[in-house]
């Protein structure tokens, strides 16, 4: 055998055994006489000693830190006073009687030392010594944790895995496609998908009532900490289903999920509408894992002579006990990111002790909108109001994109609370004709109470539909969406008028989906989550990147392999294509 067992498993219940280990040299200590080596594989590590005097095979005082060795060696109890306790096999070591040579090792380009923090470009161009981290192993290892127990999870609810296809037609709905030619059809391109939407809708259709898949996925669109190109989700659908069933099953799954990495963290689960949601949190996303609420004070200034509340709506957030230590040059680059943030402006206000305001514009403010302010916000000496006035939405926006910048936890901070945000807008806006835009896409469901309106609706009133769909957000990361779907000819032709999709186009683009809905579709829901999110979260991680074993850098490329590079002039010819520059 090449190996009798793994580094990291030994312990003292080995003890008087002789054993064969393969592994890394992890670290080497040469004493003149005894050489000791840290043994590494993918197990963990163990201390080898070598006594050239003794020790046959390799010549040890030659073995340079990650040449890859084979040991023969005793496994015996380390001596008093030299056990190691930061090391799972530190109370043993293996008296080596030969040691061979597998590979040896050049100079690394950087250290792989935890404390030890290389470029990530660096680290990416040589991913494969990278990822002999410690680390970098616990957290793929997590990954496969993962996805096995959302595989158990979802076999357990009665759910088929069924893989969908890989090179699809081209939909211009979502973001960019990454776009194959066909060499067979010269001219003609298939997709990679974004989604297995339309597909896991046909397997509805087809009866299987129950289907789910861990599926890789592809998007052109820039990656930043969440994104990648290339990424992994969990997608359902459920035939016969309504949210609250497809809610649970998700959740299910969470809870599976979090127990399968033994995350000591309290996981906590809550419901509310996307209104509440803006209203409360400034967005869709939620990180309810601390307070700073945004709060209306409208009505505080509903009569107000200071001409930059006369808005729509005015709003703010408190940030706890800090108003004395802000200075002016802090609260200038607050009001420069609120501004940069799309809003007219930005007004803090200083509660002093006693309750008196310390403001630019507080000589604007009555008495009564002074306390009333005060009073409002619940605030105390010490507590800094900053103040935004506008449009209801964007003032929103801005103000919870403010609360995060100034309160959010660390990523591994204050448990893990889920939040499935419901009854969300069937359309996001208008676009320069005035039709609207999907929030989703266009095969999700309205609400039912809101059905009526549809035929008749405009402008804000149309913005004002719901929808049957909903979003899991995980400490402010949103993790998945879902939604019911369209199973009804009728209403799927409403959608597709509303966004000025003629017949013919329709027909082009999902013409088979629609044909097979004329063969009696079942009511169907489902979802999808990202699998890099959910385990970069529970990682300890703010960059997905950091879980993906070769991911692209933000720029979209790959060190590594240097993708993506240009075809070579034979390939080109042979797929009936010519690269031109891009028109400026």
């Amino acid at each position: 055998m090449m190996r009798t067992h793994r580094c990291g498993d030994l312990c003292t219940e080995h003890v008087g055994q002789s054993v064969v280990l393969c592994g890394w040299v992890a670290a080497r200590r040469d004493h003149g006489g005894l050489v000791f080596f840290d043994l590494r594989d993918a197990s963990g590590k163990v201390q080898v000693v070598v006594d050239p005097e003794s020790t046959t095979g390799a010549d040890p005082h030659a073995v340079r830190s990650e040449f890859v060795l084979r040991v023969e060696g005793l496994v015996r109890n380390r001596p008093e006073g030299t056990v190691n306790e930061a090391m799972a096999t530190g109370e043993i070591e293996v008296a080596a009687d030969r040691v061979n040579i597998l590979s040896e090792a050049d100079p690394l380009p950087f250290q792989l030392d935890e404390r030890l923090e290389a470029d990530e470009v660096l680290r990416l161009r040589h991913r494969y010594l990278d990822l002999r981290r410690e680390s970098m192993q616990q957290k793929l290892h997590m990954r496969a944790a993962v996805n096995a127990a959302i595989r158990r999870s979802m076999s357990g609810q009665g759910f088929v895995e069924v893989e969908t296809p890989l090179l699809i037609i081209s939909t211009p709905e979502g973001s960019r496609d990454f776009v194959v030619p066909s060499r067979l059809q010269p001219g003609s391109f298939y997709a990679l998908p974004q989604s297995p939407q339309l597909f896991k809708q046909l397997l509805m259709v087809g009866g299987l009532d129950r289907y789910f898949q861990v599926v890789r996925l592809a998007r052109d669109e820039d990656p930043r900490a969440d994104r990648q190109f290339e990424f992994t989700q969990l997608d359902m659908e459920m035939s016969f289903a309504d949210p609250d069933d497809v809610m649970a099953a998700i959740t299910e799954v969470m809870q599976a999920t979090v127990k399968e990495v033994d995350d000591p963290r309290p996981s906590q689960f809550r419901t509310m509408t996307w209104n509440e949601s803006m209203e409360r949190f400034g967005t869709d996303k939620p990180d309810v894992r601390f307070g700073m609420e945004l709060v209306d004070v409208s009505e505080v200034f509903a009569a107000t002579q200071f001409r930059g509340f006369q808005a729509d709506v005015v709003k703010g957030v408190v940030v706890p006990g800090v108003a004395e230590t802000y200075g002016r040059n802090q609260l200038d680059a607050l009001i420069a990111r609120a501004e940069a943030l799309g809003a007219a402006g930005l007004v803090w206000v200083k509660v002093q002790t006693g309750g008196s305001l310390e403001s630019p514009v507080a000589k604007f403010f009555d008495e009564a909108e002074q306390l009333g302010l005060v009073d409002v916000f619940g605030a105390g000496a010490g507590d800094l109001l900053l103040l935004v006035a506008g449009e209801r939405r964007l003032v929103e926006g801005v103000l919870g994109q403010l609360r995060l910048d100034l309160g959010r936890p660390a990523v591994t901070e204050r448990g893990l609370e889920f939040v499935w945000v419901v009854d969300f807008p069937l359309f996001e806006g208008l676009d320069d004709d005035g039709r609207p835009i999907p929030a989703h896409h266009p095969f999700t469901m309205p609400h039912p109470e809101d059905l009526e309106e549809l035929p008749t609706a405009s402008g804000d009133k149309l913005l004002a539909v719901r929808s049957l769909a909903y979003d899991l957000v995980l400490n402010g990361w949103e993790l998945g969406s879902g939604s019911v779907r369209i199973h009804s000819s009728e209403i799927q032709r409403q959608i597709f008028t509303l966004l000025g999709t003629t017949e013919e186009q329709a027909k082009a683009r999902f013409g088979f989906l629609l044909e097979a809905f004329r063969y009696g579709a079942p009511p169907h829901a489902g979802f999808a989550f990202g699998v890099d999110r959910l385990t970069a979260i529970l990682a300890g991680e703010d960059n997905i990147r950091e879980v993906i074993a070769f991911p692209k850098t933000q720029s979209g490329a790959d060190p590594l392999t240097r993708a993506p590079t240009p075809l070579d002039p034979a390939q080109l010819r042979e797929l009936g294509l010519e690269v031109r520059e891009r028109p400026s």
